[in-house]
């Protein structure tokens, strides 16, 4: 199943709201990077329940090579949060994995 999803990274970063990790908010656009700030890697090949499922086996996947991340709704979508400092290694990881990763590229 993980070999026909496609995730699309959000492009803003964000920011936990709880020291819970259960919702995040925008985090300010040109500001520094801190620590704590995320990335969102929303699925866009599947939705509803599947989507959730496939996130928790991204994060699964991602947790077996000490990359701890976070399945949760970011705007309206079920989205796999990352740190910000992983996001390269959880790109390469997905893709060994045959998760495709959509781009967006400016136009003329």
């Amino acid at each position: 199943m993980l070999q026909l999803s496609v995730v699309h990274r959000l492009p803003q970063r964000f920011r936990w709201v709880s020291e819970h990790h259960s919702a995040v908010e925008i985090a300010e656009a040109g500001g520094l990077i801190n620590d704590a700030d995320v990335v969102a890697l929303r699925l866009i090949s599947h939705d509803g329940s599947s989507a959730w499922e496939i996130l928790r086996q991204l994060q699964a996947t991602l947790r077996d090579i000490q990359i701890e991340c976070r399945v949760a709704e970011c705007g309206g979508y079920p989205c796999l949060l990352v740190p910000c400092g992983d996001e390269s290694t959880t790109n390469c990881c997905l893709k060994n994995q045959g998760v495709a990763i959509a781009e967006t590229f400016p136009g003329h």
